[in-house]
């Protein structure tokens, strides 16, 4: 007997038995079938999560392989992500996921009711991939510290994640970073049958005071001071698309979910599902968290000198917005797109500013009667001054893209916008910061005094050694260089970078074309470039229909310039589009 089953577009998902009763001379008896389950549907145009153009449904519900964009918003770097969404035993973990976070948000789970609906399924996987509960999938460091867990940075895929956390009782997993958490995410809901993304926000703004404006304090050094604000050098989250019911949406859109628990003022939470055409047009009265993914977008920046008196003055600079460029992994590509003008529109454009004035009125409610320019004029009284208002421009330049081991080159550029001669002290500092806006060791520091005559335009190399840095960049591969006045000679001027540093490649090199069931092999090849010898290198290896579980290698001690090279075999155990993935840890990084 061949059985079809179709269920109601508005089932709920889940694995479910199947059971045929069979009456046969008086007698009734139950058989069991077997057991099946209802995913969400995006190929069914009466599903809320329809999508009707196909490459996207391949991009976004079939793909395996992903991006992740990382670094600052003037050098972007990506990593390569397994999400695995159809390997063995993930579907049955996604669905204890839904199990153990039935409780959020309905209390009991004896009807599965909320099962049918993607907002609420969202909801209960956002609260699931890093709570503060028991049960979460994963754990972020506290203070950057991780030495009971796995590097945050070490993960190359999904499934291990999921696999250790379902295998170790549903205890959360140590550690994870707000780019593995969005792409744990993105497996479970592409696993649901739910399209979803990971997106990257450049310069994110997390401020607890304030909603609309994030805070930076120096001294007069130059040196980035631990504050409450936190200005991300970026973050990750996920989209998923949906028809919101609850909105009255008849078709499906792009949903914005952070799982990263963030500090509101009310507590560690997770934001979303919110909707992102809400975010760009300011109409946060809509939504879950609207206020706080808008601000996420919009804050402005308001940089503070700290003074041994205790007092905060504001210095002149030309800070970027908070925001300001969100991009994800284009469909069918290696590439990214940009998705900026999807959450805001142009800035300084008249929509832009009447969306910004729309949700500032329901930020603030003082100001809900308030004009346009009332607005603007307390917008205003925040802000820094530019530097031209002082009659100076700067700007740091990079002169080189500096690799681990190699010195970091720029171009200190001064333009004196006065007929008249300008003699400024400064004060020069490199810091290391972490990707989360956390600053750490400042190791180096320089003073040096400026004279531009008229009009003039000066260029002052500057050049920081990797024996500087070395020791202290660790997993954090990004530093800032900072210039300051001294305030003694007047008004406060501060120029600043946040600069890269790139890790070495590790070099993959399949030697024959995978086949079903037919062993292959590979040649993963790395280079220590430093002028010391690399301890505890330890090489893992993910690959997406290839190896079952990661295979770690124990490379031991890497002379400075040596070359290692390593053969590994594997046999392909089912068809589909195959990715080797390599990454290399040691004492460095």
């Amino acid at each position: 007997i061949n059985i079809s089953i179709f269920p109601p577009s508005n089932a709920c998902i889940g694995r479910y038995i199947l059971n045929m009763q069979i009456t046969s001379c008086g007698h009734t008896y139950q058989r069991c079938l077997g057991d099946f389950y209802v995913l969400f549907n995006p190929w069914c145009a009466d599903d809320p999560v329809y999508m009707d153009n196909q490459a996207h449904r391949e991009e976004y519900v079939l793909n395996e392989h992903g991006i992740l964009y990382e670094g600052v918003y003037k050098h972007i770097t990506s990593r390569p992500w397994h999400f695995g969404q159809f390997e063995d035993g993930i579907l049955d973990i996604c669905l204890k996921i839904l199990d153990m976070g039935a409780s959020y948000h309905h209390g009991s789970d004896r009807d599965h009711c909320w099962r049918n609906d993607p907002v609420h399924v969202s909801m209960v996987v956002n609260h699931m991939i890093s709570s503060h509960t028991s049960n979460s999938i994963t754990k972020i460091p506290e203070n950057n510290d991780y030495l009971k867990g796995t590097k945050p940075f070490s993960w190359n895929g999904s499934v291990p994640i999921l696999q250790q956390w379902y295998n170790g009782g549903c205890r959360p997993v140590r550690y994870g970073y707000c780019g593995s958490l969005a792409s744990v995410m993105c497996t479970v809901m592409r696993c649901l049958g739910i399209p979803s993304r990971v997106v990257t926000n450049f310069c994110f703004p997390c401020s607890i005071e304030n909603s609309l404006s994030v805070s930076e304090i120096f001294d007069n050094t130059g040196k980035n001071l631990c504050g409450k604000d936190k200005l991300w050098r970026y973050h990750c989250w996920n989209e998923s698309w949906m028809a919101r019911r609850d909105l009255n949406q008849c078709c499906g859109d792009w949903q914005c979910l952070d799982p990263t628990p963030l500090e509101k003022g009310r507590g560690n939470s997770c934001s979303g599902p919110t909707w992102v055409r809400s975010i760009r047009e300011g109409e946060l009265d809509l939504d879950y968290d609207g206020h706080h993914m808008f601000s996420r977008v919009n804050s402005s920046y308001v940089g503070w000198l700290s003074q041994n008196d205790a007092k905060k003055t504001k210095f002149s600079c030309d800070p970027w917005p908070c925001g300001q460029r969100l991009i994800t992994k284009s469909v069918g590509s290696e590439q990214f797109e940009d998705i900026t003008r999807a959450y805001k529109y142009e800035l300084g454009s008249m929509k832009n500013k009447e969306a910004y004035y729309r949700a500032y009125r329901r930020i603030h409610p003082g100001f809900c009667n308030a004009s346009n320019s009332h607005i603007e004029r307390e917008l205003s009284s925040l802000k820094n001054p530019f530097l031209s208002d002082s009659g100076i421009n700067m700007r740091l330049k990079m002169a080189n893209c500096p690799m681990y081991g190699e010195d970091v080159q720029l171009h200190w550029l001064l333009e004196n916008l006065r007929g008249e001669n300008k003699t400024l002290k400064f004060n020069l500092c490199a810091q290391i910061i972490t990707y989360s806006g956390s600053p750490m060791d400042q190791f180096w520091k320089e003073s040096v005094t400026v004279m531009l005559g008229p009009r003039e335009v000066k260029r002052i190399p500057l050049c920081i050694s990797y024996s500087l840095y070395g020791p202290y960049l660790c997993d954090h591969n990004i530093m800032k260089v900072v210039a300051i006045s001294d305030p003694e000679c007047g008004e406060v001027l501060m120029v600043s970078r946040d600069i890269v540093i790139n890790r070495p490649p590790v070099i993959v090199k399949l030697l024959s074309q995978p086949r079903l069931k037919v062993p292959c092999t590979a040649e993963i090849s790395f280079c220590n470039p430093l002028q010391e010898d690399m301890k505890n290198c330890v090489m893992t290896l993910e690959g997406c229909g290839l190896f079952k579980e990661p295979m770690t290698i124990d490379l031991g001690t890497l002379a400075s310039n040596q070359q290692a090279r390593t053969i590994v075999e594997f046999t392909p155990y089912r068809l589909g589009s195959h990715r080797l993935l390599a990454n290399l840890g040691c004492h460095k990084f």
